[in-house]
């Protein structure tokens, strides 16, 4: 392939804009949502530390060593950025709390977690670089428009069996690392090139309730920054690993429409649009939503509460939120991925944390007494995915019910408010219980006047005791 021809395939125009658009042509509307994004990420990090299973990969981080470049958050370990990245990756994705619904054009909406790749990836390379705010925020909104543009362009199903944490988020994670890294519009191709050879990751994970479902993020997270360390150091990959013949969309995407990678490219800028306001499975938060409005705007008297019942479509109930729920081996796994369970805890405590999925909540005899009562039904039409109707039926009083059409937290549809997003992220620092409240008003500080930052490594310190 000639070189003009290279630059005229969709990864030729990607790597050019990637390497030609510099902070001042960033709007200010998309840089403070990217601001929100990172702040909802540093809470979720901070809580996650916490989760089950997440011991085992610091104590891999730790054993692998090697050059101290960026940190392990709330722990403080120092190690190679790739490391850092993948397991602050885990550590946001366990509780399913993060920020996720890649945008396209028109405001269309697919599944995604995309942060939960390309803020760790864009913390770990701007520390290791000593970036500046203003490279650590144009690199975030590039890697984040990336993914989005790929996952919109993809057609992705999230019950086909991939699960897209780990494809789309692999090569916006590479686009973040290399802007980061300076790369120039060969390099960016390449590293592109060479991230493909590492997209991976099954929903399997979430049907089987097991600890891998923060894997696939994770890895991406460290194969973006391997990607990008290796075409700086003149590692080559294929011509055209997004558009071309067995690249991303050829080999991950059944129905891929590829006019949505590049339409308005470097003009409209996309990214993760849903702030969760619960730590569940966005499949479950309108039933969940449902839930936290009937106890909420009525007197309920659980115990005279004869029977629950939550309306959903035929693919709702098939896919992994529909199914029995049964604490197993991996509670905060089968928790955060069960209508059943949310519910139950969204009648019983008016909302779903962290703090919740846990298996002292589980064995509540008041929620055990709650899910015998719950039914799911099949009875929605299909095109209403993000829709849950939900009926109380009581032995002292009428039926009481409740729809959702828009769950909480989409800034298009039903935003949280600024007041909302905060107590969030304060809420799941005191859930970590590592990083002070004084250091996290001071982060929020720093990230809402990044534009000013001369060295990332200031908010880095915040969010790693013991560091100096």
């Amino acid at each position: 392939m000639t070189a003009t021809a290279e630059t005229t395939t969709i990864t030729g125009q990607v790597a050019r804009h990637l390497a030609g658009m510099e902070f001042e042509a960033i709007d200010v509307r998309t840089l403070a949502r990217a601001k929100v994004r990172l702040i909802d990420s540093l809470g979720n990090i901070a809580a996650g530390h916490r989760a089950q299973g997440n011991d085992a990969v610091l104590q891999l981080a730790g054993r692998w060593g090697g050059t101290p470049e960026a940190t392990v958050l709330v722990h403080g370990l120092r190690v190679p950025a790739q490391t850092a990245a993948m397991a602050n990756a885990v550590m946001m994705r366990s509780y399913d709390f993060e920020a996720i619904g890649a945008e396209g054009p028109d405001r269309m909406q697919v599944a995604a977690h995309i942060s939960g790749t390309t803020v760790p990836v864009a913390l770990a390379v701007a520390e290791r670089q000593r970036s500046t705010g203003r490279q650590l925020l144009t690199a975030l909104v590039l890697g984040d428009d990336l993914a989005s543009r790929l996952a919109a362009a993809s057609g992705f199903d999230v019950y086909s069996g991939q699960d897209n944490t780990g494809t789309v988020n692999g090569l916006g994670g590479t686009a973040a690392a290399g802007k980061l890294l300076d790369l120039d519009e060969a390099q960016l191709r390449h590293a592109l090139g060479i991230a493909v050879n590492q997209l991976s990751g099954t929903v399997a994970n979430i049907f089987d309730q097991t600890l891998a479902f923060k894997l696939p993020m994770a890895f991406a997270a460290r194969n973006s920054i391997v990607s990008a360390e290796l075409a700086q150091l003149g590692f080559t990959g294929p011509a055209d690993a997004i558009g071309g013949r067995h690249g991303f969309l050829d080999m991950y995407c059944a129905q891929p429409v590829p006019d949505r990678i590049t339409h308005r490219l470097g003009e409209e800028f996309y990214g993760d649009c849903v702030i969760k306001p619960w730590s569940a499975c966005r499949a479950s938060h309108p039933s969940l939503d449902a839930c936290v409005r009937l106890v909420t705007e009525n007197t309920v008297d659980l115990d005279a509460v004869e029977s629950v019942r939550i309306h959903v479509t035929p693919r709702t109930l098939a896919g992994f939120v529909g199914q029995p729920f049964e604490p197993g081996a991996c509670p905060e796994v089968s928790g955060a991925f069960s209508i059943r369970f949310t519910a139950a805890t969204a009648l019983m405590c008016g909302t779903v944390r962290p703090e919740h999925l846990h298996l002292a909540h589980m064995q509540d005899p008041r929620l055990q007494a709650l899910l015998e009562k719950i039914t799911l039904i099949d009875s929605l039409p299909p095109h209403e995915s993000l829709t849950a109707e939900v009926e109380l039926l009581r032995r002292d009083g009428p039926p009481l019910r409740s729809r959702v059409d828009a769950p909480r937290g989409d800034i298009y549809t039903a935003p949280l408010s600024e007041a909302e997003i905060l107590d969030k992220y304060y809420a799941n620092v005191a859930f970590g219980g590592r990083i002070g409240h004084a250091a996290a008003t001071e982060a929020i500080d720093i990230v809402n006047n990044l534009e000013s930052v001369e060295d990332i490594s200031a908010l880095v310190r915040l969010f790693a005791p013991g560091q100096s």
